[in-house]
């Protein structure tokens, strides 16, 4: 029989973890405030199994449910369950929903979706944190939007790990001077790197895409300090767990499937 060290080991150096992105658009929708704790739960618990098998501890890593596309009743439902922080792509969507769920104490906006230069005014009003800092232009217009509101802002730098050009991102080679130049912005607070993994059901692809951030974040630490590493969604992240993920987005293992194509929110 094997000792509980050599079953660690072959579980750290065995890529049998699988994405999940079969479930894309099939995963069950909550419809009540048990049906999000379930959901929340077996999260969780995926959540904990990953950790124990690349020898972390769960504490390690920080779950932000991802609310795009989901109407005011069910977020509130959701946080009734326990959410206390909501990640939104579409910065107009997530304005309408800090304002109509205002009366949630508590309640932090995160948006982790591209940001055009003409929106930063919205975020500098009401998010706790933006994930998807790749542009100069936008890191100008935010620090001077959070001075006139007088707050300052968490924000991640996100890297094209696929190297895919449909998605935005910094190419890791630019990363290091661009966080250089934006250390000049007083009320930007890095707190560390996203990326989003190619979307695919070959798990070496999905993994090569998190290990080149983590490689990243550690080229990078000893000129900027410790960093977060935000990845992993509903189909994949146990493999970025695994990669040393210390934040995920979840979004549709805790809130179900869509109720449309993704092509109606997203064209093209």
């Amino acid at each position: 029989m094997k000792s509980k060290e050599n079953l660690q080991a072959a579980s750290l150096s065995s890529p049998l973890t699988q994405p999940r992105h079969d479930m894309h658009n099939q995963w069950p929708r909550a419809e009540s405030v048990d049906d999000f704790r379930e959901n929340l739960a077996a999260v969780k618990l995926r959540i904990e199994a990953a950790c124990q098998r690349s020898g972390r501890s769960a504490d390690e890593v920080r779950l932000l449910p991802v609310s795009k596309t989901m109407d005011a009743a069910h977020i509130r439902l959701a946080c009734a369950a326990g959410c206390t922080e909501l990640g939104e792509n579409k910065v107009q969507e997530a304005w309408r929903k800090a304002q109509s769920l205002a009366d949630i104490s508590g309640l932090r906006w995160s948006v982790i979706g591209h940001l055009q230069s003409n929106k930063a005014k919205l975020v500098a009003k009401f998010a706790s944190e933006f994930q998807a800092l790749d542009s100069l232009h936008v890191a100008e217009v935010l620090d001077r939007r959070l001075h006139t509101e007088s707050r300052a802002l968490d924000v991640f730098v996100q890297v094209n790990t696929s190297c895919e050009p449909s998605k935005y991102g910094l190419p890791a080679e630019d990363v290091d001077a661009f966080m250089r130049q934006i250390k000049t912005y007083e009320n930007l607070r890095v707190r560390g790197l996203m990326t989003l993994a190619e979307f695919t059901s070959d798990a070496g692809r999905v993994r090569a895409c998190c290990k080149r951030l983590r490689q990243l974040r550690d080229e990078l630490s000893e000129s900027h300090g410790a960093m977060a590493l935000s990845m992993g969604m509903s189909g994949d992240f146990e493999i970025a767990i695994e990669e040393g993920a210390t934040v995920v987005r979840v979004g549709q293992a805790i809130f179900g499937a869509r109720l449309r194509p993704d092509g109606f929110y997203w064209p093209g």
